[in-house]
Parts: C-alpha cells; sequence; structure tokens
C-alpha cells in the first residue's frame, strides 16, 4: 500500500507497507545500478504484483543488473521477459525481413494511375448527393413548422425536382458497385435505389391523385434523414477519415427509419392500387386467342411482398454492417 519509490544517485529506494514472508510489515530495499538510468521510474500497481520500471539514460547491453557483482537474494530474473544480446539482434532481424518482404509484396501490386480520379469521383459524387438532400430536409423541414399539417399536401410539388436529381444519380452507386469502385455488396444497392424509384418515378410520377397524399412527405422526410449521415460518412471515408459520432448515427439511424420508410412505401402502393384499377394504366392486353389482360393492380400486390423482402434482405445486411463497425472488439493474442 502506498510504495515510495525514488531514484537518487543512481540508486533505487522501494518502501511500502503489505502482506509478504513476514505477515502484515514495511518492506524496503535498495539497488544500486550498474549504469545510469533515468531519476523517474513507472510504476503500476495490480492485485497480484507491483511493476516498476525503470529507463536506461544510454540504449546499450549491460554486463548485470547491479553494481555489486554479487546478485542480491531477492532478485531473480523473469525468463518470460529476458533477452539477452544474440536473442535482440534475431529478432532485429526478423524485424527487418519482415520490412523488406512487405515492400517486396507491394512492389508486385500494380499501381492504379487512376487511384486519385477515382477518388474524386466518389467525394463529389457524395458531397452532391449530401447537398441534395440536405436541402431536401431543411426545405421540408421549414414547410412543416411555418405551414403545419398543410405541407403535407403539396410536398410533391415543392420536392419533386430535387427528389428526381437525387435518385437519378443514385443509379450511380449500382454502377459504382458494378465496376469495382466502392466494396458495397450489389444486391442491397439494387434493392434499395430500384425500391425507391419504382415508388417515385412510376407510383408517384404517374399518378397526379397520389401526388397530394399525405403520404408523400413521410416517404421523402424518412429518406432524406436517412441519406444526411449515409452521405458524409461515405465522404469522409474516401479521405481516411472517420468521425466516431458520424459513424455511429450512420449506422444506427437507420434502426427506426429504415422499417418507417419501407412502411410509407407500402402504404403509397396500397393506396394507389385503386386508382391503377379504376384507369387501368400500366396494364397489358395480350392478343386473342389468348384474351388475357395483365392487370397492373395485381403486379403491385406481388410488388408489396418484394417489397416486404427487400426490407429484410438490406435490415439484415445493415445489421451485418452494424455488427462490423460498433461491435466490441476482439483483442488480439500477442
Amino acid at each position: 500500500q502506498n510504495p515510495d519509490i525514488t531514484i537518487t544517485d543512481n540508486v533505487l529506494h522501494f518502501r511500502a507497507q503489505g502482506h509478504g514472508a513476514k505477515g502484515d510489515n514495511i518492506y524496503e530495499f535498495e539497488i544500486e545500478f550498474l549504469e545510469p538510468v533515468e531519476p523517474k521510474p513507472v510504476c503500476r500497481m495490480t492485485q497480484r504484483q507491483l511493476n516498476i520500471t525503470v529507463q536506461k539514460k544510454e540504449s546499450n547491453w549491460w554486463e548485470r543488473l547491479t553494481k555489486q557483482e554479487k546478485r542480491p537474494l531477492f532478485l531473480a530474473p523473469d525468463f518470460d521477459r529476458w533477452l539477452d544480446e544474440s536473442d535482440a539482434e534475431m529478432e532485429l532481424k526478423e524485424k527487418e525481413e519482415e520490412k523488406i518482404n512487405k515492400v517486396k509484396i507491394e512492389s508486385r501490386v500494380p499501381k492504379d494511375p487512376f487511384k486519385h480520379l477515382k477518388k474524386g469521383y466518389l467525394i463529389m459524387y457524395n458531397l452532391v448527393q449530401f447537398l441534395g438532400f440536405s436541402w431536401i430536409f431543411v426545405n421540408m423541414t421549414v414547410r412543416l413548422f411555418i405551414l403545419g399539417k398543410d405541407s403535407f399536401y403539396d410536398t410533391f410539388h415543392t420536392i419533386s425536382d430535387m427528389m428526381y436529381f437525387c435518385q437519378t444519380l443514385a443509379l450511380m452507386e449500382i454502377m459504382n458497385s458494378l465496376i469495382g469502385l466502392v466494396r458495397s455488396p450489389l444486391i442491397p444497392s439494387v434493392v434499395q435505389v430500384f425500391g425507391r424509384n419504382f415508388v417515385l418515378f412510376v407510383i408517384l410520377g404517374t399518378l397526379e391523385e397520389m401526388q397530394s397524399k399525405p403520404v408523400v412527405f413521410f416517404i421523402f422526410y424518412f429518406w432524406s434523414i436517412t441519406e444526411l449521415f449515409r452521405y458524409p460518412y461515405y465522404m469522409l471515408s474516401c479521405i481516411g477519415i472517420e468521425w466516431k459520432p458520424l459513424t455511429w448515427l450512420r449506422y444506427t439511424v437507420w434502426i427506426p427509419l429504415y422499417p418507417l420508410g419501407g412502411l410509407a412505401e407500402a402504404v403509397c402502393i396500397v393506396q394507389s392500387i385503386p386508382i391503377f384499377s379504376e384507369t387501368g394504366k400500366f396494364s397489358l392486353g395480350l392478343p386473342n386467342p389468348l384474351n388475357v389482360t395483365i392487370q397492373f393492380p395485381f403486379v403491385l400486390q406481388i410488388y408489396l411482398i418484394a417489397l416486404f423482402l427487400g426490407v429484410f434482405v438490406n435490415f439484415r445486411h445493415l445489421y451485418k454492417q452494424r455488427k462490423q463497425h460498433l461491435g466490441p472488439k476482439k483483442r488480439k493474442m500477442k
């Protein structure tokens, strides 16, 4: 308890109270080192032992630890940490060989002459998408505070142009995955991009009756909030920067927003089915003698099933990513 450890005139002085061979007692000793050491030792105390680290003033090999030739009886070497000069030379040689092998391996990998161009493209793509969805989110939020519920009914006419731009540009995410610019798996990207574009271009873009529905507000709002954290996270990743709060938000906000967004899309599709049944739009009549008509509302009902399957696929993918980035880190064995 409360060890008193000092180094004066190259002598380590130790005094502490503890339980040892003599029971509860005050234990003290002195060690005079063979060569000069730093006067500030580092002490680390655990429940089982007390570790004292003393730094040499000059990095060289000592013939022995203490100035006196005969080793004190209370001193014993720890062979788990013992290192002699020959061992150190071998360890240094192994490290040098590892460096040389690493350089050889890196030299075999062909350098990508378009590396900086690709990185610049990805930074600009994510920046443009972030700015676009930020404009959508801020615009909708301001209108909500000013107009209240009345802002629900003209969301499409106010926001659609920017949403068309952002979701059309999002097709590049599929291309980026196909050509290997990003390591994102292809299927989740396809499910998300085509799912959103189906709702935006086919359902909302072709039915004026749907454009004034309040559900449009919730669809656009959930989409924009999710992207406010996704795109800046990817943009910073391109330049090797990780901001932990942003990483946490990127892999956490989707947990409530992704199911809510899928639910809003499903409500939108359900509300559009009677309108498509009444207008007959996109229904396909096959020529005689089959005389069969493929009703588009039936296609939408099948799409509803695919929508929930897609939500499950992406939810599972995002959950694995969250565990990978935010889960407990495994300690490496030394």
